[in-house]
């Protein structure tokens, strides 16, 4: 800055004060006044040099705070993406004021998951394995989800709880959430395909949907909350799901009401629900039109008359209890997953049922399996089509070995 043009002006301006013909005195005032002029300009310069390395400095650390804030947005997003689903985390990064404690109260769509048997199956397995099946089978559960824009309300154990219509609301969340639940149901044949290649066990899974008024919000403390949905029609949807057996789709009147005509009904059934006085309708849903024209790609049930029937007993379950009431009866027919039984008393459709084999060794009997009544054979009194939820290896060896000497 010395060399600039200013200073050299200034230099050449006291040259010609001192040549000048004025007084000495008057030569000495201008010069003094040209130093004062020339201290200024030192300083004015110092100031400016100053300030353009505090912009320059402010300017990459701008930078470098915006790159920070950046990255450090995505790790947020990256972390609680794997708690909240998207459009919870959205909603709370576009509007902080919705961490605020509260609810409203909203129709939304609501889907209950669970694995048949898997409480059973996770006693048999290592630790490592029972949570290497779940990650595997939550991976490709969760990617189907958000593909149709279901929030993730809650994972207990094998099970799922999903939200359509809130905290983004859904016109068509009704058909959404079917769509979303006959492409769960067929994409366990991914799930089942990986646990084969890897040795581990196959896994079926039943679904439940309700149509239903809830409270949905923030619920909890200051320094502890979540997004939540709270009311009966959550305990109804899991109820409508504890009917169901794997592969299976079953909705409520609300759902059926919503939907429209663009549902494939495969079954109706009237039931109680346990904790509910009166009756409720429930649907099995095999396929859904319109512009997702989806259908359950279910498999054949195959069964094969045995050459010797397999004699067993029966405990009739009510929810996570037995009654004490016991049938005996036979297996007549039986395939991987399924077996028609004659009993010697009638049994409820949509009946759990605990069962052990008769006339085998001890080891043997001492195997329980379960299995849920589907429906009566009309054909035949006191015969029924059961839907297996839970085999031990020993018992579907028993059963194959049978069925290697089935007459058809």
């Amino acid at each position: 800055m010395k060399d600039s043009k200013e200073y050299a002006e200034l230099s050449h301006l006291k040259r010609l004060v001192l040549q000048s013909t004025a007084a000495d005195e008057q030569k000495e005032e201008m010069v003094r006044s040209v130093r004062t002029i020339e201290k200024e300009m030192h300083r004015l310069n110092f100031q400016l040099e100053r300030d353009m390395k505090e912009k320059r400095t402010l300017s990459t650390l701008l930078a470098r705070t915006s790159e920070d804030l950046e990255k450090s947005s995505e790790l947020i997003k990256k972390m609680f993406g794997r708690y909240l689903s998207n459009e919870v985390m959205n909603s709370l990064l576009d509007d902080p004021g919705a961490l605020a404690l509260g609810g409203e109260k909203r129709t939304v769509t609501i889907m209950v998951t669970d694995l048949r048997g898997f409480t059973a199956l996770a006693e048999r397995l290592k630790p490592e394995q029972v949570v290497q099946i779940l990650n595997a089978y939550f991976e490709v559960m969760v990617d189907v989800i958000l593909q149709h824009h279901g929030t993730i309300n809650e994972i207990i154990g094998d099970s799922l709880l999903v939200i359509f219509g809130a905290p983004q609301a859904l016109t068509d969340r009704t058909q959404r959430a079917i769509a979303c639940a006959i492409d769960m149901q067929n994409a366990m044949a991914r799930v089942n395909e990986r646990n084969s290649r890897e040795g581990l066990p196959l896994l079926e899974m039943g679904i439940g949907i309700n149509d239903t008024e809830v409270v949905v919000g923030n619920i909890g403390s200051s320094k502890r909350s979540k997004y939540a949905v709270v009311g009966s029609g959550v305990n109804v949807t899991s109820r409508i799901e504890s009917y169901s057996v794997g592969g299976q789709i079953l909705v409520s009147d609300s759902v059926l009401q919503e939907a429209g005509q663009i549902l494939r009904v495969d079954s109706q059934q009237d039931v109680i629900p346990k904790g509910m006085e009166a009756s409720i309708r429930i649907y099995g849903i095999g396929g859904i039109a319109g512009h997702y024209n989806l259908a359950l790609e279910n498999k054949p049930l195959q069964l094969r008359t045995l050459a010797r029937k397999i004699p067993i007993h029966c405990t009739m379950m009510d929810g996570k209890s037995s009654e004490e009431k016991i049938v005996r009866g036979d297996v007549i027919r039986l395939s991987a997953d399924s077996a028609t039984v004659l009993l010697n008393a009638p049994v409820g459709a949509l009946t759990n049922l605990k069962m052990e084999l008769d006339g085998v060794d001890e080891k043997l009997s001492a195997r329980r399996f379960y299995g849920k009544v589907i429906r009566a054979q009309a054909q035949e009194e006191c015969t029924y089509l059961i839907r297996f939820t839970s085999l031990s290896p020993e018992i579907d060896a028993y059963f194959q070995a049978h069925l290697r000497h089935a007459t058809d």
